[in-house]
């Protein structure tokens, strides 16, 4: 199995960054650059690779916005902030999740995973070689808040949907018709290797009723694309994507 490590545009302005099934997006706007999520600290060299290609460099970054705190989401938070002081935005209750992002509840053990679900374990060894087991946690600012828009460039608006941890958000960038979605939803899990819209299993997922429920959040958008924390874009839109989560329900 090929772990991919690239990056593409996947609509205009919006560039998909991918390390051993981990996504982040480097949104390029008029006003600036916001990079949603910080994948893993392997991640750095596939950044400086697309910024070099859009004629930029770290510094150029005005802002990270996280969807929540876990370490494949915070990966190269560290270096920008320390470097570049790139200032980091999170929901107030994944705050402290950011200064710790390996302590984070889930709701089921998982050390059964790669024994239950064998065709994740490349992705999961794909991650650690990409520096999964080594992320600092970073001070970021408590600064997003459900149905606001968040002050970076894009002003993407916050949509709370905890669950897989308590301060969650999808990120709608209205004027670029793009939802992303975190860790929401996803379209690969990879504790299970399953593919298609559904949650990520409960190795990693604090409460799985819960975030099935809150996905209703998402539906306040009217993307057409979601773009998720793992997997490729779904282009049918949030109705779509949180019908077939719940149909899946939980792993």
């Amino acid at each position: 199995m090929s772990i991919p490590t690239r990056w593409t545009e996947v609509v205009d302005g919006v560039h998909r960054l991918e390390t051993a099934n981990v996504n982040c997006y480097l949104v390029v706007t008029a006003e600036g650059m916001t990079l949603v999520d910080a994948g893993l600290p392997g991640t750095l060299p596939l950044l400086d690779d697309l910024l070099a290609h859009l004629g930029a460099h770290r510094g150029d970054i005005d802002a990270v916005i996280l969807t929540h705190a876990h370490f494949d989401h915070v990966g190269m938070a560290h270096r920008l902030v320390s470097e570049r002081r790139t200032p980091v935005h999170v929901h107030p209750r994944d705050q402290r999740l950011a200064r710790h992002p390996y302590r984070y509840a889930h709701e089921r053990a998982r050390i059964t995973y790669p024994f239950r679900y064998p065709k994740a374990v490349p992705t999961l060894l794909a991650m650690t070689a990409k520096g999964a087991l080594g992320v600092r946690g970073i001070e970021a600012a408590p600064t997003v808040h459900h149905a606001t828009a968040v002050e970076a460039p894009g002003r993407p608006i916050a949509l709370w949907s905890p669950g897989h941890t308590e301060g969650h958000c999808g990120f709608w960038f209205e004027d670029l018709d793009v939802l992303m979605t975190g860790d929401a939803i996803v379209t690969l899990d990879p504790y299970t290797g399953g593919t298609g819209p559904r949650i990520v299993a409960g190795a990693a997922t604090a409460d799985s009723a819960r975030a099935l429920s809150d996905l209703d959040a998402l539906l306040t958008s009217s993307a057409r694309t979601l773009l998720p924390g793992h997997g490729e874009p779904w282009h049918d839109g949030a109705g779509a994507a949180v019908t077939h989560a719940r149909r899946v329900g939980r792993s």
